[in-house]
Parts: C-alpha cells; sequence; structure tokens
C-alpha cells in the first residue's frame, strides 16, 4: 500500500513538472531575431553622402561614413560622387570601393 502511494505521489510530480515545462513558453515566449549573427559585428552606415577628407591630407572625396560600434574605428567608403555606392559607367563590372580609416571614436568611455 506504500508503494502504491509512493509511485502516485512520483507520477503526480512528474506530469506537474511537465506541464511547467509545456507551458512556460507560453507564457513568456522566447523572442525572435530578424536576423542571422552579424557577419561584421555591429556597424552603423550614416545616411546620404559626405565629403570625406583623409587625416593625412592623401585625399578628399565624397563617400559614405562607416562607424563601427565594437572597435569605435570610423572608416569612409569612396563614391566620387553624390550617389550612395561607387558607380563607374565605363565598366561593366560594379566598381568596389576601398575604405580608408578616418577616425577613431574612444567607446570604452562610454561603459564607465
Amino acid at each position: 500500500m506504500k508503494k502504491d502511494i509512493l509511485v502516485k505521489i512520483q507520477l503526480t510530480l512528474i506530469i506537474a513538472l511537465l506541464a511547467v515545462l509545456a507551458i512556460r513558453p507560453l507564457i513568456s515566449p522566447p523572442g525572435s531575431h530578424a536576423q542571422g549573427p552579424h557577419l561584421f559585428g555591429s556597424i552603423y552606415i550614416e545616411p546620404g553622402v559626405t565629403m570625406l577628407r583623409a587625416p593625412d591630407g592623401s585625399q578628399q572625396v565624397l563617400g559614405k561614413v562607416v562607424i563601427d560600434l565594437d572597435t569605435g574605428k570610423v572608416w569612409g567608403f569612396p563614391t566620387a560622387g553624390q550617389q550612395p555606392y561607387p558607380v563607374d559607367i565605363m565598366k561593366s563590372k560594379p566598381p568596389t570601393s576601398v575604405p580608408f580609416l578616418l577616425a577613431k571614436y574612444d567607446l570604452s568611455v562610454l561603459r564607465q
């Protein structure tokens, strides 16, 4: 008789714990993510095109500003015009914009 009560208590406990596991996602569902893992870390692309000037004064050209939020480095991607991406109408292959370092933000100060 004691064995029968003990088995019923154990089965009831197992059922209750399984019910908690099954109901938990309904009460607080896990968050969904629209993107997969970041391949390039966290970056911010400044809207529009601006005049980029190399710190050493070697070049001054129109382009896009991209900030790496992990390192604080500010990169300039030349577009050579008002368009938001590089265009070369003389070639059928799309051109590649090679960035150059403009500056660096000290983002570690923000975490203090």
